[in-house]
């Protein structure tokens, strides 16, 4: 089974192909189109801002190679969040691969934006993905934007108000939190989505 990193400058790059590796894939970096077409499983790995990231996508040529591809695609973080349609940050168009629009966190008492740290996973959907989880699993968040709770809504987390955690429309899945900081359960869910 071929696996790839998209390298759309993702700082997290590293740790996502070593708990790759650790399930038995090695994950080859690339911004190649066609190797990214050729692959069996795509993963789109994320941190920063919307609009450096499409940014850095438009300038690889790899947006539509994206949107064109039909083995499954994950996208990790910002990389999730690229995969919609639209994001607040900056106002940014985005792939648009998943039906979903990004909005910020808004700020109240108690409650710190970016959302950081270690938050609990609960199913709201049956999934292949998401296969094994269970209610109040903890995984590891770095995010100031989410995706609201919708019919592509797997598994929501609590912040102030509820949120997509994991996601999934047609061959495209999303994960909000680090799978490869978030010890067991992202290490069962990154091979749910390698068995998918």
């Amino acid at each position: 089974m071929s696996v790839v990193l998209v390298d759309a400058g993702g700082t997290n790059i590293g740790s996502v192909r070593y708990a790759l590796q650790r399930l038995g894939a090695d994950a080859e970096l690339t911004s190649n189109a066609d190797e990214i077409r050729s692959a069996d499983k795509v993963i789109l790995p994320g941190v920063g801002a919307a609009g450096p990231g499409m940014a850095r996508l438009q300038e690889l040529q790899l947006i539509d190679v994206i949107r064109s591809l039909s083995q499954p695609v994950l996208g990790v973080c910002l990389g999730m969040q690229l995969l919609c349609e639209h994001s607040e940050e900056s106002d940014t168009p985005c792939i648009g691969v998943i039906p979903a629009n990004v909005s910020r966190f808004e700020e109240a008492p108690g409650l710190c934006v970016p959302h950081m740290g270690w938050n609990q996973l609960s199913a709201i959907a049956t999934h292949p993905l998401i296969k094994g989880m269970d209610d109040g699993d903890w995984a590891y968040f770095v995010h100031s934007y989410a995706v609201p709770l919708g019919a592509i809504t797997l598994a929501s987390t609590e912040y102030g108000k509820f949120f997509s955690s994991v996601i999934a429309h047609r061959n495209f899945h999303g994960m909000q939190f680090h799978p490869e900081r978030s010890a067991s359960v992202g290490a069962k869910l990154l091979k749910n989505f390698l068995e998918l």
